[in-house]
C-alpha cells in the first residue's frame, strides 16, 4: 500500500496539473505520470535528478520504491488495471542496478525499426487498456533507444446506478440544451458538501462506487475555472474538516447547485435529490508543453545524457504524453490512460411530515476526480464541458 506521504505527492502532481489546464474538457491520470516520473529519477543524476524530485514530492532516491508502492496499490485494487512497459534498443547498455529495481518481466526490446516498434507498442497499449486506448501517446523514430510506458485502467459500478432522464438548464453555457440527465434519490444527506476554498465555494457529490473506488463531482462559481475548481477539489481532500456536509448545511442556497429546503414528506425521511449529466471525455497531453510541472526542463536538454542510472550512453527525453478517456454512465464509471516517454408515481398523496431536502444540480461546466477510496489517491481528474445529448446513445 502506498504511504499517506506518496498519496499526498501523487495529489500535489495532480493539483499542480490541474492548475495549468485550459478551460477546454480534459481529463488527466497523474497517477498513471508520477510513477515513470520515479523511475526517471532514479536514473537521473544533476539538475535533471533534482527537478524530477522536485516535481515528485519525495526524494529521488526514494522514487523507485515509492513508484513501486503506487503500482502495487494499483495493481491490487479490484476494478483498476496497471502495467508498466520498457523497450530498449539492442545497442542501449541498460544499467543492471535500474533494472532491477523494476517490476519483473516489463523489459522488451525496439527493432529499429520505427514502423514495427510502434506497431508493438500501440498493440501494447490498446491490450492494456481492453481497447479504449488504440495506440501510444509517443511516436517511435531512428533516434528513440528507449520507450517507458504505463497503462491505467479504472472501472467501478455505482452500488445505486442513476435513472436516466433528460435536463434541460435555463442558464448557464448548457442553457436551451436538449440534455441527457442522470437522477437519483436517497436518504443520505452527507454524500453531497461544501468547502470554502480559494477559488470560492465548492460543491462536492459523492458518488460511492464497488471496488472502493469512488468518483467525486465538484461544481464551483460559475467564474471558476477548470484549473481552480480541480486544485481546490484536490486539496480538500487532505482537509476533510473544512467541508459542511449536506446534513449540516444552511436552508437557502449554501453552494454551487445547491438548494436546502424543507417540503411536505409521506415518512418524514430527509431527501438528497441530484441531477446530473453522463459524458464521456478524451484527452491527448504532451506533456513537455508543460516541462516544469513535470520536472522535465533539464531532462529534455539533448546537449548532454541526464540519465546514468539508466545507461552510461547519454540519454535525453525525447517525447512525454499521456492518452486518456474516462466515461460517467447511469451503471457506472470506467476510465483508460496510457503515458509515454521517449528518451529520446400518479395520484395526490397524503404528506402528514415536512422533511429536510437538499437537491444539487450539475447544469453547467464541472469537474471530477476518480479516487482509491481507501487512500484517497486521485486516479484521474477532468473537466466537462460537453455533456451528452438526448441524441446520443450512451
Amino acid at each position: 500500500m502506498a504511504s499517506h506521504g506518496t498519496v499526498k505527492a501523487v495529489n500535489g502532481l495532480a493539483a499542480r496539473w490541474a492548475a495549468a489546464l485550459p478551460h477546454d474538457g480534459t481529463v488527466f491520470a497523474a497517477a498513471g505520470v508520477w510513477p515513470l516520473l520515479g523511475l526517471l529519477a532514479d536514473g537521473a543524476a544533476g539538475p535533471a535528478r533534482q527537478e524530477l524530485s522536485d516535481a515528485l514530492g519525495v526524494p529521488a532516491a526514494d522514487a523507485t520504491t515509492a513508484a513501486r508502492d503506487v503500482l502495487s496499490t494499483l495493481g491490487a485494487t479490484r476494478g483498476l488495471g496497471a502495467a508498466l512497459g520498457l523497450w530498449t534498443r539492442s545497442t542501449l547498455p541498460v544499467e543492471p542496478a535500474w533494472l532491477d529495481r523494476l517490476p519483473a518481466d516489463v523489459h522488451g526490446r525496439l527493432t529499429g525499426d520505427p514502423d514495427s516498434d510502434q506497431s508493438r507498442l500501440d498493440t501494447w497499449a490498446a491490450t492494456r487498456t481492453q481497447g479504449q486506448i488504440e495506440a501510444m501517446p509517443v511516436t517511435v523514430d531512428e533516434e528513440t533507444l528507449l520507450v517507458l510506458a504505463g497503462a491505467l485502467t479504472l472501472r467501478t459500478d455505482w452500488i445505486r446506478p442513476f435513472t436516466p432522464g433528460a435536463m434541460a438548464p435555463e442558464t448557464g453555457p448548457w442553457r436551451d440544451m436538449d440534455l441527457a440527465a442522470l437522477h437519483r434519490t436517497t436518504s443520505l444527506l452527507d454524500r453531497v458538501g461544501v468547502t470554502d476554498t480559494t477559488a470560492g465555494p465548492l460543491t462536492e457529490l459523492r458518488i460511492i462506487g464497488t471496488h472502493g473506488i469512488d468518483v467525486h463531482l465538484y461544481l464551483g462559481p460559475p467564474e471558476a475555472t477548470a484549473g481552480q475548481v480541480l486544485t481546490a477539489a484536490v486539496d480538500a481532500l487532505h482537509n476533510r474538516r473544512a467541508t459542511v456536509p449536506g446534513s449540516q448545511l444552511p436552508y437557502g442556497a449554501p453552494g454551487p447547485g445547491l438548494s436546502v429546503t424543507r417540503v411536505p414528506s409521506a415518512d418524514g425521511e430527509p431527501a438528497l435529490r441530484v441531477s446530473t449529466v453522463p459524458f464521456t471525455v478524451t484527452a491527448h497531453h504532451d506533456l513537455l508543453d508543460d516541462p516544469d510541472v513535470f520536472g522535465l526542463r533539464t531532462a529534455t536538454d539533448t546537449s548532454r545524457g541526464h540519465f546514468p542510472g539508466i545507461s552510461a550512453r547519454p540519454l535525453a527525453v525525447q517525447a512525454a504524453a499521456q492518452t486518456m478517456t474516462a466515461t460517467f454512465g447511469a451503471l457506472g464509471f470506467r476510465s483508460a490512460a496510457v503515458t509515454g516517454f521517449g528518451a529520446m408515481a400518479g395520484g395526490i398523496p397524503r404528506h402528514p411530515f415536512r422533511a429536510r431536502e437538499v437537491s444539487v444540480r450539475f447544469d453547467r461546466p464541472f469537474g471530477f476526480l476518480a479516487l482509491h477510496g481507501a487512500s484517497r489517491l486521485v486516479l484521474n481528474a477532468g473537466w466537462v464541458t460537453s455533456p451528452d445529448s438526448l441524441e446520443e446513445d450512451f
